[in-house]
């Protein structure tokens, strides 16, 4: 290695995958610059990116996160993180090799499960009393703007109590972390449309609902409406340039009670499934374009009833799709024959595990963080206020 040219050894660096090229740093100055050097970050996860190479299955059981390669299934590692406190940590995202960690709505993280790597949000302190929120009515997303170039964490947080007696609707706050400024913002002017989803208050929002999905520079949740109330089913979006919420059409024969969303290389889906043997998938191939039908998966043997559905990531040869249904259950779908398979994954077989595809790369680098290594004082003070989110 000591008599390769560096351009040589950057092209070698560039195929491997991200837990590799942390080791390698030790070779020689020169390599662990190389490896450390931003020009070096964006072509190693450009190339990822544009081969489809060291894609991963983030594992996440009640108090563990795993890893697991999607080409080595049986080759399972365990991910420990500093936000880990022996509680439920929830994974919010996934973007460029990064994960969104949180054990509260006042504990976020970002984290790189390849490099070890943790970015810790500054406390952000929430607009309404402890005994108001739930975390049924917090919503979080994670997000890469490829105007600014800049990772995002967007956070919105619903009252269940009403604002006083003069106070229409339910209180509510929406704020915006930046990663390059390390800053949060908060977003005061909200579109009418949007503003009157949340002061009626009249959707239900279901476990991992709140979680964005990223889609176009977009985060997007879904918002399901409590029976009995008027209104439908809808989609809201946050565009993460503009900083702005709006909301997303989707044509009224779709509609159905049971509906998730999920994205498919790039694109946003939508999955539709109302006490029938299948879920239908819709797709929007051309953002803000029309909704077409893609496929329609049966309901597996092993599953009663469809709770939840999400598309994940296509194989390699394009020619199935891994889906996520009910909360870990993971299956391969057949596009030719519309077969459904079992993806068995070694030692998660009986664990229910929540699935997220991450990509190996070395976003958020890997030279020690003097921040990260002394804590964040605001932050211990605030928690050992004794703030405690209500589940």
């Amino acid at each position: 290695m000591a008599n390769l040219p560096m351009d040589t050894v950057a092209d070698i660096f560039l195929r491997l995958p991200a837990t590799t090229l942390v080791r390698c740093r030790v070779l020689s100055k020169p390599c662990c610059s190389l490896i450390d050097s931003p020009d070096f970050i964006a072509s190693h996860l450009k190339r990822t990116l544009e081969t489809e190479d060291h894609i991963m299955i983030l594992l996440r059981t009640y108090l563990r996160l795993r890893t697991v390669y999607l080409d080595a299934p049986d080759k399972v590692s365990l991910v420990n993180h500093p936000l880990r406190t022996g509680g439920f940590t929830e994974v919010f995202g996934s973007v460029n090799g990064i994960i969104g960690l949180t054990n509260s709505p006042t504990d976020l993280a970002l984290f790189n499960p390849s490099t070890r790597k943790i970015h810790r949000l500054p406390v952000e302190p929430i607009d309404f009393y402890e005994r108001q929120i739930t975390r049924e009515y917090v919503f979080y997303g994670l997000g890469h703007d490829s105007v600014s170039d800049d990772y995002k964490v967007v956070r919105m947080i619903q009252s269940k109590d009403r604002g006083g007696d003069e106070s229409f609707g339910y209180p509510f706050e929406v704020k915006v972390f930046s990663l390059k400024s390390n800053k949060w913002k908060r977003i005061d002017l909200l579109p009418e449309d949007v503003e009157i989803l949340f002061d009626n208050f009249y959707f239900l929002l279901l476990y991992r609902r709140g979680n964005g999905v990223l889609a176009s520079n977009n985060l997007h949740w879904i918002l399901i409406h409590n029976e009995g109330d008027i209104g439908m089913n809808t989609i809201i979006r946050f565009d993460l340039a503009t900083e702005e919420l709006g909301v997303v059409n989707f044509a009224h024969d779709v509609y159905v009670k049971g509906m998730d969303i999920g994205v498919l290389d790039g694109c946003l889906c939508m999955m539709c499934y109302n006490e029938v043997r299948h879920a239908d998938v819709w797709i929007m191939r051309e953002y803000g374009g029309e909704w077409s039908k893609f496929v329609s998966v049966p309901q597996p043997e092993s599953v009663v009833s469809f709770e939840f559905v999400r598309p994940l990531v296509y194989s390699k040869d394009r020619s199935k799709i891994l889906l996520e249904i009910n909360n870990g259950k993971l299956f391969w779908f057949d596009l030719a024959s519309k077969s459904l398979e079992t993806l068995v994954i070694k030692g998660c077989e009986v664990l229910p595990c929540n699935a997220e595809i991450v990509v190996s790369s070395l976003v958020l680098g890997c030279k020690e963080n003097k921040m990260v290594q002394k804590g964040n004082k605001r932050r211990d003070d605030f928690l050992s206020k004794g703030f405690k989110l209500k589940l």
